[in-house]
């Protein structure tokens, strides 16, 4: 007779909480409905997200460590603030990050991963960007990320590939804070020619245009404020 599994312990329910509050506030930063600066309650979060507190504040120890999340006053948590000097920063050290992780995904992607590459492209192409209501569409947002992991899936560094993660999550608060201005057309070409560049191998053509789409989030910057002070954003000891 076999025998029905045993229940979760309390210590993988627990990890499994966390791990769901760490996605829903990640989401909610990236999308703007949790604002740059804006304090983070531990019991305003257990009613938003019908939690305990130990999963709230495991999920903002992990959300600090990707940077989505600063810490002040000891014991408060904010959402990461957003500035010119940081979206200056961020894109150039994508830029730098693509000559690497690209370069390496193209030389050791297989026809497999070749493949994988077309149908994300394919997959975000047939997406609208937005819903008839004009707010994002969340299906796309999917698809876009989906599609960026791809190209770089065959670099055989975990280092890099983790260290492209955490940059695009960054980089992809200044990205939504304009999704409504981007046009859908020009939007899909950027990709085509990305995509195309890719499979034909061409290292140096494909971190151009990644590049060139990276730095059309400098054309908002001077529409952002100077980096907090040093002082101002350094975590209470």
């Amino acid at each position: 007779m076999s025998q029905n599994p045993p229940p979760p312990t309390d210590d993988l329910q627990g990890a499994t909480r966390a791990s769901m509050v760490f996605e829903r506030l990640r989401e909610d930063i990236l999308e703007g409905r949790l604002a740059p600066g804006e304090k983070l309650r531990i019991e305003a979060l257990e009613a938003r997200y019908e939690v305990g507190a130990s999963p709230i504040r495991e999920a903002l120890n992990r959300l600090i460590s990707v940077r989505l999340v600063e810490q002040f006053e000891r014991r408060g948590f904010r959402v990461a603030a957003l500035s010119r000097d940081d979206l200056v920063d961020l894109v150039r050290a994508r830029r730098l990050l693509n000559e690497v992780v690209v370069r390496e995904s193209l030389l050791h992607g297989d026809q497999a991963w070749e493949d994988e590459v077309v149908l994300a492209y394919h997959r975000i192409w047939r997406c609208p960007m937005s819903l008839p209501t004009g707010q994002t569409n969340r299906e796309w947002e999917v698809l876009h990320r989906r599609f960026h992991a791809s190209l770089i899936a065959a670099c055989p560094s975990k280092w890099l590939t983790d260290f492209h993660e955490l940059l695009f999550d960054a980089s992809d608060r200044y990205r939504r804070l304009n999704v409504r201005e981007r046009d859908l057309e020009h939007t899909r070409t950027e990709h085509r020619e990305i995509m195309e560049a890719a499979v034909s191998r061409n290292a140096p053509l494909a971190v151009q245009r990644l590049n060139d789409s990276i730095d059309t989030l400098l054309s908002h910057a001077d529409a952002l404020g100077a980096a907090p002070s040093a002082t101002a954003a350094r975590p209470s000891a």
